[in-house]
């Protein structure tokens, strides 16, 4: 467990780019219909940007606030154009995702909690 997050602090940038990127993709992809996949659109959301935040909370970079800001912004911009590209904009989805950010912040928080970032390095001396 302490490898995988020190793997995810040391590479958190590119990990949150990429779900940045996958999410981005599969919300503005145009749609005949959704596809049929348990759980609720809301629930997805909420999933995908709390993955979305959780490497930078667990890194915890000194701007980190900003970026969370950022991913508000950028979900709220992301449900403006889906209209655009034959897909459903809903403010509720904005919603489950700030909803998401904020949970992905929490686990981060309780993960650092129970597994310091300094756990690792008391243990090889």
């Amino acid at each position: 467990m302490i490898i995988l997050f020190a793997t995810i602090r040391t590479y958190w940038i590119a990990i949150t780019l990429f779900i940045l990127a996958v999410i981005t993709v599969l919300s503005l992809y145009p749609l005949q219909s959704l596809p049929s996949v348990p759980g609720s659109d809301k629930t997805h959301h909420f999933i995908a940007y709390g993955a979305l935040m959780f490497p930078v909370a667990l890194r915890r970079p000194n701007y980190w606030m900003f970026i969370g800001l950022f991913f508000v912004f950028w979900s709220g911009g992301v449900e403006l154009v889906q209209p655009y590209v034959n897909r459903y904009g809903e403010w509720l989805d904005m919603v489950a995702n700030t909803a998401g950010l904020f949970f992905g912040l929490l686990a981060a928080q309780v993960i650092t909690w129970f597994w310091p970032v300094n756990q690792n390095k008391k243990r090889q001396n």
